[in-house]
C-alpha cells in the first residue's frame, strides 16, 4: 500500500475540519449562515478535494512506473553481474585447459619418424656445410689448374695476383648463387611447399656437382665458377628452407634442440669435406674435381628419402586450409592419434595472424609489428656472418700457415676446427632447449670477442719477437688454440642460432617472407667477407681481426637488450610479445594477450566453445586489472575493442 504525500495528508485533513464545522453549524441551525451558502462552500471544497486525490492518483502512478523501472534496472544488473562471474569462470577454465594443453605439447618425444624426416631434411644443411669447406684444402691444386689452363688458351704465364683473384672468384660466387636462392626461399616454400621445393632444389645441387666435378675435364675454370654458383642457389634455397621445415615438423619442446641440428649437418658437411680434402685421400691435382663433384651425393640421397616424409602440417593447415592432410601428417610424425593439441596450437597461431595471412616482403618491412622482429632476425644473421667465423671456414689453411705451422700441420689444424665444430654443436642440442638461444647466443659472442683479441695479439707478438724460433712455435701453439677456442664458441650459439630463432620469431603467414630476407642478408654478408678478407688481411696484416671484434661487441649489446627469449614458447606468445613492445618484461602481458584474444575470438561465436578452450595459451592467471573493461558490458557486447 502506498502512503499519501504530507501536502495531501495535510489538506485533506484541514477539508475535513472544515467540513465537520460546517456540518454542526447546519445542526445547530445558526440563523447566521444561510444553509444554501454553506452547501456551495461544501461543493467547491469537495471538488478540490478530488481534484487533489486525482493529482495524487497520478503521483502514485508515476511512483508505480518508477519502481517497475527500477526493479528492471536491478534485474539487468543482476543479471550482467551473473554473466561477468561466468565469464571470468570460463575464462579460468580457459585458461587451465590451455595450461594443461600446452603441457601436453612439452611432453611430447621424438619419435622414429621425426627422426627420419629430420634427418633427410637437414641433408640439405649437409650440402650448405660441405659446399662451404670444400674449397679450403685445394687452394693451390685449384690455383695451378688455373695457371695451366690460362697458359694453354694464351701462351703466357698468368700472374700471381690474378690468380688470386681468380680464386676469390671462384670461393665467393657460391655467396652470390646464395643470396639469388635464399632470396627465393619464400616464394618456393610457399607456392611448392616446404618439402616440395627441397625436393626440386635437388636438381639443382645435381646440376651444380656435376657441373663442378668436370671441370678439369673440361679444361674450363668458368664451368667450376658456374657449378659454383648453381650450387650456392641450391644452397641458398637449402638454407632457407631446410630450418622453416624442422621448426614447423617440431615438438614445442624439441624445437630448439631439433633446430640445432641444422647448424650439426654444416659442421658435418664442413668436416667431411676437410677430411675427403687432405693429399692422402682428394687434396691432389687429380682428386680435387671428385672432392668437389662429391655434393653431388646429399642431393640423390635427399631425393631417396625425403618422398617419404609428409609435408609440413603447419603449411597444410594454415597455408592450404587442408585440416585432414594436417592431421595425417601430425599422426605419422607423432606417433599418435592424439594431436588434437598440435591442431589447436596451429589454430590459434592462425586465429592470432589472420590480419597477416598473406604478407609480402614489402608488407612485412612496413609492418610496425613485425619491424622489430624483423630487425632481430637480421641483426642475429650478421652476427653469424661479421663474426668472422668465415674467415676461418673459408682460409683457415692459409691462416694457420701464416701463423707459422707447415703446410700439413696447417690442413690438420683446418680438420681439427671442423672436428671441433661437429662436437660442441652436439653439445649445444640439449643446452637449446635448457639454457635458452639468448643466453647462448650472448655466450657464443662473448667468447668469440675475447678469443678474436687472443688471436690478434698472437699475430702481434710473433711479429715483434718473430726473430726468436721458440717465440714463434709458443705463438703458433696460441693462435691455433685461440682459433680452434673462437670456433668453439661459435659452434654455441651463433652457429646455430640465427637460423633457428628467426623462423621462431614470426607466425606462419609473414615467415617465409622474413626467412627470404634474413637469409638474403646471411648471404650477402658471407659474400662480402668470402670476397674481401684477403684484401682486409693484405691491408690489416695482424690487425685482420680487430673489426671482426668490433662487430662481435656491437652484437653481444645488441642481443642482451633487445633479443628476447623464445624457448618454449608458441608461435602465438612469440607473435603476441610483439605486439606489445620486444622487452622482455612484457612477456607476461604477450601471454594474457593471447588468451584474451582467443577467449573473445570464443565468445563472439566465431569457434565453438569447445575448440575455443583449447586456444588459450597463457600460462599465468590474468591480472585483475585485465578484466575491468569486460566487467562494463554484458558477454554479448564484447568485442575486440573492449580489449
Amino acid at each position: 500500500m502506498v502512503s499519501l504525500p504530507p501536502s495531501l495528508q495535510k489538506q485533506v485533513s484541514v477539508m475535513s475540519m472544515n467540513l465537520s464545522a460546517k456540518l454542526d453549524e447546519l445542526q445547530r441551525g445558526d440563523r447566521q449562515l444561510e444553509t444554501t451558502v454553506a452547501l456551495c462552500e461544501i461543493r467547491t471544497q469537495l471538488q478540490e478535494l478530488t481534484k487533489s486525490v486525482e493529482s495524487c492518483q497520478s503521483e502514485v502512478s508515476e511512483v508505480k512506473r518508477d519502481m517497475v523501472t527500477i526493479k528492471q534496472e536491478l534485474d539487468t544488473v543482476q543479471q550482467v553481474k551473473e554473466e561477468i562471474e561466468e565469464l571470468r569462470e570460463y575464462v579460468n577454465r580457459l585458461e587451465e585447459h590451455s595450461h594443461r594443453r600446452k603441457l601436453r605439447l612439452l611432453e611430447q618425444g621424438l619419435t622414429l619418424f621425426l627422426s627420419y624426416a629430420i634427418l633427410a631434411a637437414v641433408l640439405g644443411m649437409l650440402q650448405f656445410g660441405y659446399n662451404t669447406g670444400v674449397i679450403n684444402a685445394p687452394e693451390v691444386n685449384i690455383e695451378n689448374f688455373m695457371k695451366d689452363v690460362y697458359k694453354d688458351r694464351y701462351g703466357e704465364d698468368i700472374s700471381d695476383d690474378s690468380v688470386k683473384t681468380l680464386y676469390s672468384v671462384a670461393v665467393s660466387i657460391f655467396a652470390i648463387g646464395g643470396m639469388v636462392g635464399g632470396f627465393s626461399g619464400g616464394t618456393i616454400a610457399n607456392r611448392f611447399g616446404r618439402k616440395g621445393g627441397l625436393l626440386l632444389n635437388n636438381v639443382l645441387g645435381i646440376v651444380g656437382a656435376c657441373l663442378m666435378g668436370f671441370t678439369k675435364l673440361a679444361e674450363s675454370y668458368e664451368m667450376l665458377f658456374f657449378g659454383r654458383f648453381i650450387i650456392g642457389v641450391n644452397c641458398g634455397l637449402n638454407t632457407s628452407l631446410v630450418p622453416m621445415y624442422i621448426s614447423e615438423i617440431a615438438p614445442l619442446n624439441l624445437r630448439g634442440g631439433l633446430g640445432t641440428v641444422n647448424q650439426l649437418a654444416v659442421t658435418v658437411g664442413l668436416l667431411v669435406s676437410q677430411v675427403l680434402g687432405i693429399e692422402q685421400i682428394l687434396g691432389t691435382n687429380e682428386g680435387w674435381p671428385v672432392l668437389l663433384g662429391l655434393a653431388i651425393c646429399p642431393a640423390i640421397l635427399q631425393l631417396l628419402l625425403l618422398p617419404v616424409c609428409p609435408e609440413s602440417p603447419r603449411y597444410l593447415l594454415i597455408t592450404k586450409q587442408w585440416e585432414e592432410e594436417a592431421r595425417k601428417a601430425l599422426r605419422r610424425l607423432r606417433a599418435s592419434n592424439q594431436v588434437e593439441e598440435d591442431i589447436e596450437e596451429m589454430r590459434a597461431e592462425e586465429r592470432a595472424q589472420q590480419a597477416e595471412s598473406t604478407i609480402s616482403m614489402t608488407e612485412l618491412i612496413c609492418s610496425p609489428t613485425l619491424r622489430a622482429p624483423l630487425v632481430i632476425g637480421v641483426v642475429m644473421q650478421l652476427s653469424q656472418q661479421l663474426s668472422g667465423i668465415n674467415a676461418v671456414f673459408y682460409y683457415s689453411t692459409n691462416l694457420f700457415t701464416s701463423s707459422g705451422l707447415t703446410d700439413e700441420s696447417a690442413k690438420f689444424a683446418t680438420i681439427g676446427i671442423g672436428a671441433i665444430m661437429v662436437c660442441m654443436t652436439l653439445v649445444s642440442i640439449p643446452l637449446m632447449d635448457r639454457t635458452g638461444r639468448r643466453t647462448l647466443h650472448l655466450y657464443g659472442l662473448g667468447g668469440m670477442f675475447i678469443f678474436s683479441i687472443f688471436i690478434t695479439i698472437s699475430f702481434l707478438i710473433k711479429e715483434f719477437f718473430g726473430y726468436v724460433q721458440e717465440m714463434i712455435d709458443w705463438m703458433s701453439y696460441i693462435s691455433v688454440v685461440s682459433t680452434l677456442c673462437f670456433v668453439v664458441f661459435f659452434a654455441v650459439g651463433p652457429g646455430s642460432i640465427p637460423w633457428m630463432i628467426t623462423a621462431e620469431l614470426f607466425s606462419q603467414g609473414p615467415r617465409p617472407a622474413a626467412m627470404s630476407i634474413a637469409v638474403l642478408v646471411n648471404w650477402m654478408a658471407n659474400f662480402l667477407v668470402g670476397i674481401g678478407f684477403p684484401s682486409m688481411k693484405s691491408s690489416l696484416e695482424n690487425y685482420t681481426f680487430l673489426p671482426f671484434s668490433a662487430f662481435l661487441a656491437i652484437f653481444w649489446i645488441f642481443t642482451y637488450k633487445k633479443v628476447p627469449e623464445t624457448k618454449n614458447k608458441t608461435f602465438e606468445e612469440i607473435l603476441a610479445l610483439f605486439r606489445h613492445g620486444n622487452d622482455r618484461s612484457s612477456l607476461r602481458d604477450s601471454r594474457l594477450y593471447g588468451s584474451m584474444l582467443n577467449c573473445v575470438n570464443a565468445l563472439e561465436g566465431h569457434i565453438p566453445p569447445a575448440e575455443s578452450a583449447a586456444l588459450m595459451v597463457a600460462e599465468e592467471k590474468p591480472h585483475p586489472d585485465s578484466c575491468k573493461a569486460l566487467k562494463k558490458k554484458p558477454a554479448q557486447s564484447i568485442n575486440h575493442d573492449t580489449l
